[in-house]
């Protein structure tokens, strides 16, 4: 799939988070937020969980876009419930940020999630991700409670998915 936005092109293909060049584009994000946030680590004990069965088909995505056959970008989909979702591992390298690559990537996620059944999208973000936290505000993710205990964050977002849907009525079998 290749998406556009108003200043890069990206391909986005289907990724591993543990293996390829999935696993070393989270790799590079880690070690941003370990930087970023006094050596936190994505994968501890009180964090929330995004491992390769959270972010593996059949309820869940992981993507890797290229910008002139370079990867770039990652991200993944988690099954939350039936008809919910939540973004997760979105990370740009910083030699793109500002471009619209952000963007592009969760656009590219949000199709992934309706692709995959989903009627809603949730993600959080932390104190010290201010331009990220304006990127999903920008994109429409509404201010909710927090609804996976991440100890860091502090914007928890969630956004409609389809024009119109009743969450009782789920879009994909449990």
């Amino acid at each position: 799939m290749t998406a556009v936005g108003p200043r890069i092109q990206i391909c986005f293909e289907d990724a591993r988070v543990d293996s390829g060049h999935g696993a070393l584009m989270v790799q590079a994000m880690r070690d941003e937020i370990a930087a970023m946030y006094d050596g936190l680590e994505l994968d501890g004990h009180r964090m929330p969980r995004a491992g390769p069965a959270d972010l593996s088909p059949p309820s869940g995505a992981f993507l890797v876009g290229r910008h002139r056959g370079k990867p770039v970008c990652c991200g993944g989909v988690k099954r939350l419930d039936a008809s919910t979702c939540e973004i997760k591992r979105m990370y740009v390298v910083p030699e793109l940020r500002g471009q619209g690559a952000a963007r592009v990537l969760l656009n590219a996620l949000e199709d992934r999630a309706r692709e995959l059944g989903y009627a809603r999208a949730r993600l959080d973000t932390g104190p010290k991700q201010k331009r990220a936290r304006g990127l999903y505000e920008s994109a429409g993710y509404v201010e909710i409670e927090n609804f996976n205990e991440n100890p860091v964050a502090s914007f928890w977002g969630e956004k409609p998915l389809r024009s119109s849907w009743d969450p009782e009525e789920p879009l994909r079998s449990s």
